[in-house]
C-alpha cells in the first residue's frame, strides 16, 4: 500500500463519502475509502429511523441505509480501509496520508468527507454518564426517558427541535441556555414557550452532571448573573450546543473558516489546494442532512473526475 499511487482516496465514510465512492467507482477510478477505525458510516449509524431520505416511504434504519451505501460503493470497485488518518502532506501533486495503523497512502486526488462531531460541555460527569443518561441525539435516545425529567442544553434551532421532540417522552423538559437570548428562530422559541412541558432556563451554565454511579440523577447549574448554584433533577441530559467539523487531521493543509469548516470554491467542492475536494458536514454548517451530504458527495466525485481527467491519460481507464 505504501508504494502504489492511487488515483483518488476518500477520507470519511458517511453519505458524502460513500456517494463519492459510488460515482468514482463507476467512473473506473477504484477509490480507496478511509472509513474510520471506530465509526464507519458517519453519524447515521447512531440514528434509528430515518424518515426523510427520498425513496423510503416507510422510513429506513440509519445503519441499514449506510450498510446499503457501503455495499453499493464496493460493488463498483471501492476498497475500504477501517483506520484513521493522523497526518497528511498535501504540498505536491501526489498527496500523502499517514494512517494511525502506520500505513502510508499516496493519491493524485483526495476527497474529504470526514463530517463533524458533537460539541461537548466538558464538565464533570459528562463522559462518565455518556450513554447512561447523557446523549447527543434526541431521536436516538429519547424513548429511554419516558415519564422522566429531561434537560436539553443549548440555544439554537437544534436544541429547540430536540426539546420539542423530547416532550413526547419526558415528564418535563428544561432547556438550559447560558444567555438570556436565543440563537434559535422566533417560531421555534414561541413553540417552546407555548408548550406546557417545556421550561426555559436562561443565563444558566451547567457545572456538572451528577449520578448514582449507574445513571444520571441531576445536573448542577449556576446563574451567570446572580452566581447562585442550583441542582435540577434529570434522568436524561441532551447536549445540543453545536458541532465541530473533523478537519484537524489536515493540520491547516487546506483553508478553513475560524470554526474549522473547510472552505470550498462557490458551489463546487474544490478546496484551496488543487486536487483536494471536500463534501458533507465538514463543509456544511447550515443543512447537515444525509441527503444534502450525499448530493455534495456526488459533486465532489464529479469535480475529482474532472481534475483527474486533466492529469491522467483517459486511455488508462
Amino acid at each position: 500500500m505504501s508504494d502504489e499511487i492511487r488515483d483518488v482516496v476518500i477520507v470519511g465514510s458517511g453519505p458524502a463519502g460513500y456517494t463519492a465512492a459510488i460515482y468514482l467507482g463507476r467512473a473506473g477510478y477504484r477509490p480507496l475509502v478511509i472509513a474510520g477505525a471506530l465509526t464507519p458510516g458517519g453519524q447515521l449509524v447512531n440514528t434509528t429511523e430515518v424518515e426523510n431520505f427520498p425513496g423510503f416511504p416507510d422510513g429506513v434504519m440509519g445503519p441499514d441505509l449506510m450498510d446499503a451505501m457501503q455495499k453499493q460503493a464496493e460493488k463498483f470497485g471501492a476498497e475500504l480501509v477501517y483506520d484513521d488518518v493522523v497526518s497528511t502532506d498535501c504540498s505536491g501533486e501526489v498527496k500523502t496520508l499517514t494512517l494511525d495503523g502506520g500505513d502510508v497512502i499516496h493519491a493524485r486526488a483526495m476527497v474529504i468527507t470526514t463530517g463533524s462531531r458533537y460539541r461537548k460541555l466538558g464538565v464533570p460527569g459528562e463522559e462518565e454518564y455518556s450513554g447512561r443518561g447523557v446523549s447527543y441525539c434526541a431521536t436516538c435516545d429519547g424513548f429511554f426517558f419516558r415519564n422522566k425529567p429531561i434537560i436539553v442544553v443549548g440555544g439554537g434551532d437544534s436544541a429547540f427541535e430536540e426539546a420539542l421532540f423530547l416532550t413526547r417522552f419526558g415528564s418535563s423538559v428544561t432547556l438550559v441556555h447560558r444567555r438570556d437570548e436565543f440563537r434559535a428562530s422566533k417560531i421555534m422559541v414561541d413553540r417552546a414557550r407555548a408548550h406546557e412541558k417545556i421550561t426555559l432556563l436562561t443565563n444558566a451554565v451547567v457545572d456538572a452532571v451528577n449520578g448514582d454511579g449507574n445513571e444520571v440523577t441531576s445536573i448542577t447549574v449556576h446563574d451567570v448573573v446572580s452566581r447562585e448554584t442550583t441542582t435540577l433533577p434529570a434522568s436524561g441530559v441532551f447536549v445540543a450546543i453545536g458541532h465541530t467539523p473533523v478537519s484537524d487531521f489536515l493540520n491547516g493543509a487546506v483553508a478553513t473558516d475560524d470554526d474549522g469548516y473547510i472552505l470550498v470554491d462557490g458551489a463546487s467542492t474544490r478546496t484551496s489546494v488543487p486536487g483536494i475536494f471536500a463534501a458533507g458536514d465538514v463543509v456544511d454548517r447550515t443543512y447537515r442532512q444525509a441527503i444534502s451530504a450525499a448530493g455534495m458527495g456526488c459533486r465532489a466525485a464529479i469535480d475529482a473526475q474532472s481534475y483527474l481527467a486533466d492529469k491522467l491519460d483517459p486511455a488508462n481507464h
